[in-house]
């Protein structure tokens, strides 16, 4: 349903403090890489100068997505209309397309969905059911400070990711932090014009909790490799 309440129910999950002020924009995806995002998608934009409202297009749809990512104070986090996505990327000039909203907003979704799903990962066995499961407490887009591991892939000669976030989540009062790395896929087969994506998500070690998860990760892929039980690569590796 569309809405325009400016309550922090209606927020998805990520910092867009330096770049809106309405809270009924954020989103888990930050806005300032939006020309990131335009090279992915392969589309370029040559419209003329936008008027100084920021109004969207009366044409772009105006409902929400109701995401799959709990909040602490209750029900889920909720995406930015079309409409919405408009405006917040015209605010900052931009430029954004009207035609680009119907791909750039799923897609954006979609991303958002499966970070989420490679966090319940870490946290599957955690304790966080004992609670309702974890939650999404707070968010930071951080995309020009990169990782360390992002600049060993880099060295690797992989190309650098083209955004990342902090996620805060709640695990029945224990709070942790992830990284996420996002980078464009590379699925390895013929239709290499698909877009794909290639998330890096882990637990920040800045708590002992973090470093624990990591190791357990680590041991359990390392000895699986012995016996050749390794684990499966869910996501395309980022590009070369």
């Amino acid at each position: 349903m569309a809405s325009s309440s400016s309550s922090s129910a209606d927020k998805c999950p990520v910092d867009h403090s330096s770049f809106t002020a309405s809270s009924s924009d954020k989103c888990p995806v930050d806005h300032t890489t939006r020309s990131s995002w335009s090279s992915i998608l392969g589309r370029h934009s040559d419209a003329a100068e936008l008027p100084e409202t920021a109004a969207p297009p009366s044409t772009l749809p105006l409902e929400r997505e109701t995401s799959s990512i709990p909040r602490v104070d209750g029900g889920n986090w909720v995406y930015p209309s079309q409409a919405q996505f408009f405006a917040a990327m015209a605010r900052k000039n931009h430029n954004p397309q009207e035609s680009d909203m119907k791909v750039i907003v799923p897609i954006h979704n979609a991303v958002n969905e499966r970070a989420w799903q490679e966090i319940l990962k870490w946290e599957a066995g955690q304790g966080g059911d004992k609670c309702g499961g974890v939650k999404l407490v707070s968010f930071k887009g951080r995309p020009t400070e990169r990782t360390p591991r992002a600049r060993w892939y880099s060295l690797l000669g992989y190309s650098p990711p083209f955004d990342r976030h902090d996620w805060v989540v709640d695990r029945c009062g224990t709070r942790m932090r992830y990284v996420i790395d996002f980078y464009t896929g590379n699925g390895g087969g013929p239709s290499s014009k698909n877009i794909s994506f290639f998330l890096d998500v882990r637990p920040a070690l800045d708590n002992w909790e973090g470093v624990r998860l990591r190791t357990e990760r680590f041991w359990k892929r390392w000895v699986g490799n012995m016996f050749g039980e390794g684990a499966k690569q869910d996501s395309p590796q980022p590009k070369h």
